[in-house]
This record gives structure tokens, sequence and C-alpha cells, in this order.
């Protein structure tokens, strides 16, 4: 993905989260409200955790301005991952908001409460359009970056919650069935702990340097090793800047005696395969007219009769 594409897909990103923004911190307060109306413990739980989403929001916003910081000399590389920080803080406000629905919850069972079920469905639909809408918007604009994913995430929780909100008001309104305020709860709790699980491995697997997802190291190896002037290829290493900028360095043999312009120009012929097929753009190569070898025996012995 080259620069522009990344700047570009990145503003995208940050109109997608005000308007998720916007529209759920909105909608909290009038969710919040309705659940101590109506005694809905599943209304209170569900603005409980659009609380920890709009503030997952603004982490999100400024995890995305923090990705435009220029590079300087304590920050080489700029503050690339702060999105891969933001989406981990996320999932762990995911985790912290879950345990206490899950608590709340299981406190419920077995209590008769007074669930007022027409206000809970009326509230419950109108936050699932909300959901809906705010995750549409931030999955088009998502790309690969796990920041996006984690506010994603958060929505496609939130409309969960809201799907358990309105199974409960069904169930209060035609059965009067108040078990299911906590029931679908922990329902939701599940569901949200489930895809956080995903979402930690990803993040961490960014900041432990992992190859890649989708990038089969093998694969790069063999495509540099196979272009014409190129007799080698070893010390390939693969991670990620941030989860949607792919970062490469290689060592490269070049077949012959190239002179320095030749082989600036083999460089830049390599870097631009890696760009165009691979999405490569940060790409460091260290070039060689021999490969590395071992030290032979007689080397050694050679070494060894110097000192």
């Amino acid at each position: 993905m080259t620069g522009d594409h990344v700047h570009a897909g990145r503003e995208a990103q940050r109109k997608a989260l005000w308007f998720a923004l916007v529209a759920n911190g909105a909608f909290l307060v009038v969710e919040f409200v309705g659940g101590i109306a109506f005694n809905a413990l599943v209304l209170v739980a569900d603005a409980a955790h659009m609380l920890s989403d709009v503030g997952a929001l603004a982490i999100a916003l400024v995890a995305q301005r923090l990705l435009d910081r220029p590079a300087s000399a304590r920050h080489s590389f700029g503050l690339q991952r702060a999105e891969v920080l933001g989406a981990q803080v996320n999932s762990f406000i995911l985790v912290a908001v879950s345990g206490w629905i899950a608590y709340e919850a299981i406190g419920r069972i077995g209590e008769a409460s007074d669930v007022a079920g027409g206000g809970l469905l009326a509230v419950a639909v109108v936050g699932l359009a909300i959901n809906a809408v705010s995750m549409v918007v931030l999955s088009r604009a998502a790309g690969r970056s796990l920041n996006m994913r984690g506010a994603v995430l958060h929505m496609a929780a939130d409309a969960a919650g809201s799907v358990a909100a309105i199974a409960t008001g069904v169930a209060v309104l035609v059965w009067d069935a108040t078990w299911v305020d906590p029931v679908a709860s922990l329902v939701v709790v599940a569901l949200v702990l489930w895809s956080v699980w995903g979402l930690l491995r990803d993040t961490t697997h960014v900041l432990m340097e992992g190859t890649p997802r989708g990038t089969d190291p093998v694969q790069v190896e063999t495509a540099l090793a196979g272009e014409p002037g190129v007799e080698g290829v070893h010390h390939l290493h693969l991670w990620n800047l941030a989860s949607d900028v792919p970062a490469l360095s290689a060592h490269v043999v070049l077949a012959g005696q190239p002179t320095l312009h030749e082989a600036q120009e083999s460089a830049e012929t390599l870097k631009a395969m890696l760009e165009q097929r691979y999405g490569i753009a940060h790409v460091t190569l260290e070039l060689e007219c021999h490969g590395c070898e071992a030290p032979t025996h007689e080397n050694q012995a050679d070494a060894s009769g110097a000192r």
C-alpha cells in the first residue's frame, strides 16, 4: 500500500470514527435513562458497555491521530504502533465491562424484577439501528487496521446487546419472562469475550513483531530469489510497523560483480516488485556480491595462527 493510499485510508477512518462517536454518544444518554426508567438490566448493561464504546472510539481517534506524527530522533518510525496499542487498550476495556455485566447478571438470576417490556423494546430497536449503521460505516473504512477492527468489534458487541435487549422485551411482553433479562446479558458477555480473544491475539502478534498475517515469508523469499540478477536471499525478516503497514529487511546476493549504480538499480527493481506484488513499501535491502559463508577449517586455522 503506497503512502498516499495509506493517508487517504486513514482520513476515511477518522471520519468514520467521528460519526460513530457522535451517534453512540447521543444514544448512550437515551439508553441509560431508559434502563433506569424501565428497570431493565440488559439496557443498563448495554449502556455501560456503550459508555466503554464511546471511550474506546475516543481512544481509537487519538491513536489514528498519533499515526500522522512525523518520525523523530526518539521515535524513528514515528508512532505507527499507536493504533495497535489503542486496539489492545480497547480489548482490555471490553474484558473489564464484560466482567461487570456478568457479575450483575448472575446476581439477578432467580430474583423477581419488574421489567417494562414495551419501553425496553422501543429503546433496544433504536439502539440496534444506531449500532448497525455505525458498524457498517466503520467496517467500510477499516481496511487492515487493528485499531479500526477494535472499534468495529465494540459496535458489533453493542449490536449483540441490542438484539439481546429486543429478545428480552419480547419475552417480557409475550410470556412475562423477566428471567430472560440476566440470561440474555450473559449471552452477550460470552459473545464479546469470544470476539475480544481474537483481537488480543492479533494485537499481541503485531507488538511481538510477528510476520504479517496473510504474507508467507518463504513465498516472498522465493519471489526475490527468482528475480533476474539475484543469486540468493538470506536473513529475510517481515513484520508490521502498524497493523496495515508491513515492513521487510533482507540480504540479497547479486550475480557477478555489479557496479554501485547497477546494484542500486537492482534494489529499486526488487523494491518495486515487493510493493506491487505484496504491498510492502517499507523495504531495506543489504546487497552483496557473495553469500555469507561459514568459516572453513582452514580459515579458522589461519585466524588462530594470526593470534
